[in-house]
């Protein structure tokens, strides 16, 4: 087998459509109706030897370089139909293997996503919303903040990587002003994005809004704490899209008691979903959903087709435009 769709069978058919995988049975010698799931591996030792090319997705299993060794020896690139590789790539490129990932398709709907945040927490929804419907105009009268609207207000983006940038540039039909936390962003690039760059404590104490998309790696864990949550505006809005290892969740549950005025809003925890009994599920000031901001229903054929494209960069010895390297995995998430 030239080519193989390893994985889950639920997920690999929702991701890759009978189009995407009719069009690399022509190209990529892929047999559109089969697929391997990791405990399957041994029963086609003798087909997966001339296996070049793994097309997958999320459920994409954890090879070691024994594993690869063994059941992949002639395998030239994994084409990974989702986000971060972070779980599962370091032993493919310890073992000369180039991986490639959607995550510029999976960035999409994320920053999609993280706009509509934004512009609804600058103009109060999240707070407004849970106080009207629970107390009606006098609750609203009760909440004292004095919400900005959209219109030059200032939004902190912590991380500038594919979905921060992407985040910006969307932001930019919005009339904001954008601060933006990131070490590894040049500063001519923050010129070309015309954002300015600052550090932590000083976005933290700035901004609206403020929107999580630091990689998520071991340096970044725990970043986000009570240091600068407390220096939040009144009426502050953290959103979290990106992943909830980097706060510290006990921080943010003393601060969100201490200032009912500012909200969380948080598609991301950890663990996912945080343990039953914790404060996330019955604090009023925090809004919570169920990791969604990445590509659901339709949106997750769009990672295949990037695949595919990119795929055919590769075969015809084209610029590919998302591999993934083993420094980058220090920076993305």
């Amino acid at each position: 087998m030239k080519s193989v769709l390893l994985g889950q069978k639920d997920t690999l058919m929702a991701v890759y459509p009978l189009e995407v995988r009719q069009a690399l049975g022509r190209e990529a010698g892929l047999n559109p109706d089969f697929y391997l799931e990791v405990d399957e591996l041994s029963n086609f030792r003798e087909q997966l030897r001339d296996t070049r090319f793994i097309f997958s997705t999320w459920g994409m299993p954890q090879l070691s370089e024994d594993d690869i060794t063994r059941f992949f020896p002639s395998l030239e690139a994994v084409f990974y139909a989702a986000g971060s590789v972070q779980y599962f790539a370091r032993p493919l490129l310890k073992s000369g293997i180039r991986v490639f990932s959607a995550w510029g398709a999976n960035a999409v709907p994320v920053a999609e996503f993280t706009l509509a945040q934004i512009l609804l927490a600058n103009k109060g929804y999240f707070a407004l919303s849970g106080l009207y419907s629970r107390g009606g105009r006098p609750a609203l009268e009760s909440h004292k903040v004095d919400y900005p609207g959209n219109y030059k207000c200032k939004v902190g983006i912590i991380g500038a990587g594919m979905i921060g940038k992407l985040v910006i540039k969307l932001l930019r039909n919005h009339n904001l002003e954008i601060l933006v936390f990131d070490p590894f962003l040049p500063e001519e690039k923050a010129e070309e994005l015309k954002v300015e760059k600052v550090d932590l404590p000083t976005l933290f104490a700035s901004c609206q809004t403020v929107s999580n998309h630091l990689a998520n790696n071991a340096q970044t864990e725990g970043t986000l704490n009570y240091d600068l949550f407390s220096r939040m505006l009144p009426g502050a809005v953290f959103i979290n899209t990106g992943r909830g290892a980097q706060v510290v969740e006990s921080d943010l549950c003393r601060l969100l008691i201490e200032r009912p005025d500012v909200t969380a809003v948080l598609d991301v925890t950890w663990p996912e979903p945080p343990e039953e009994g914790h404060l996330f599920y019955t604090l009023p000031n925090v809004v919570m959903t169920p990791h969604i901001a990445g590509s659901i229903g339709n949106e997750r054929q769009r990672m295949s087709k990037y695949m595919l494209e990119e795929f055919r960069r590769y075969i015809n010895n084209d610029t590919c435009l998302f591999e993934v390297t083993e420094l980058m995995l220090t920076t993305l998430a």
